[in-house]
């Protein structure tokens, strides 16, 4: 959401963005060197006078009450970028009041953690409690791109990769019937950019969504038909009961109160700045990303415990050649096979290793 929104701004505006990386700055894109989560840094630069902050950084509950003051002093306008899963399970199409997990969930174990959904709502909050309602929430679902592409939980490194080497991708029987809502990065940017400035979004909620929703099956269908295109080859799915990725703690609760629930919004609200019947429709925009990431493909670091666990399921294997280190090589024979088998292969590496040098 970010590059596209600094591109639809920066013709006729006065862009800064803050990088903890330096930047060369263009045009009326100017990049400040900071990270934008030092307090210090925010003290130096925020003072200087806004016309509208979009905050993109996630922050806990409180580093936020630490600086909330801070921003709204300083702004005519403080976008807050929350997020779609703060909305509790709703057989009607969600809207910007429906009810939010924080407020009806009653899983004491859930809300005594900062779950990414529960972390948003909370600081939501630090929002419309405070005096000064000079705050835009913005409350985006799935969000897609070129270098962002997702199947349920999995990240393009967690099921695109697979498929690229010719591996399986392994998705599940309990999600591919659940409805979701996936909208183009540029088309939620549109969105922000349309409440910038204006008075009647202060102190409002936003969810920026597209039209129509579709079953994760579906989207599985859409990646499916646009790689057996790029690859002429035909594209295996191996089916499980239930997600593997339950194996990982820290997603249970995105599982369960997220991937689980059938998402499908009412986007009025946003239709009242901007016309939502221009949203890509995500079918075309899905195999329009898909196309355009092979033009540069580019993955982030892979979880080989993830693709062990998936290679154990689908019985295949990944060569350890592909895995870039002894550390990795082993952790990933570890969960791919049982650990008799692993000892044996790891005291051969590890000779292998001395033996090399």
């Amino acid at each position: 959401m970010g590059t596209p929104l600094t591109r639809l701004l920066e013709p006729q505006n006065d862009v800064w963005v803050t990088s903890r990386k330096k930047r060369e700055s263009q045009g009326n894109l100017q990049y400040i060197l900071g990270n934008g989560k030092d307090l210090a840094f925010l003290n130096e630069i925020l003072p200087l006078g806004w016309d509208a902050i979009v905050d993109f950084i996630s922050r806990s509950e409180n580093e936020f009450r630490s600086c909330i003051d801070l921003f709204l002093d300083n702004t005519k306008q403080y976008i807050f970028i929350s997020s779609a899963r703060v909305y509790a399970e709703t057989e009607s199409k969600i809207t910007e009041d429906t009810p939010r997990l924080l407020d009806v969930s009653r899983d004491k174990a859930f809300l005594q953690t900062n779950e990414y959904s529960l972390a948003k709502a909370r600081t939501e909050d630090l929002l419309k409690n405070n005096s000064k309602k000079k705050y835009t929430i913005i409350r985006p679902s799935i969000t897609y791109n070129t270098y962002r592409l997702q199947l349920g939980v999995l990240e393009k490194e967690g099921w695109l990769y697979r498929a690229m080497k010719g591996r399986s991708i392994v998705f599940s029987e309990d999600m591919k019937n659940r409805l979701t809502t996936m909208t183009c990065g540029m088309d939620v940017a549109r969105g922000i950019a349309s409440v910038i400035g204006k008075q009647e979004a202060l102190g409002e909620v936003f969810h920026i969504t597209n039209n129509r929703s579709l079953t994760w099956g579906d989207v599985l269908t859409i990646y499916k038909n646009a790689l057996e295109k790029i690859f002429d080859r035909s594209i295996n799915v191996y089916w499980t009961p239930t997600t593997t990725n339950l194996f990982f703690k820290y997603q249970q609760y995105q599982i369960k109160y997220c991937r689980y629930y059938n998402r499908t919004f009412d986007n009025s609200k946003i239709g009242s700045f901007i016309d939502v019947s221009s949203f890509v429709d995500p079918e075309e925009g899905l195999s329009t990303s898909l196309e355009t990431f092979f033009m540069d493909p580019q993955f982030k670091p892979i979880n080989w415990v993830l693709e062990a666990i998936n290679d154990r399921v689908a019985h295949e294997r990944t060569p350890l050649h592909e895995i870039p280190s002894l550390k990795l090589k082993i952790k990933y024979l570890v969960y791919r096979y049982n650990i008799s088998f692993c000892i044996k292969i790891i005291n051969k590496l590890i000779h292998l290793k001395h033996h090399n040098g």
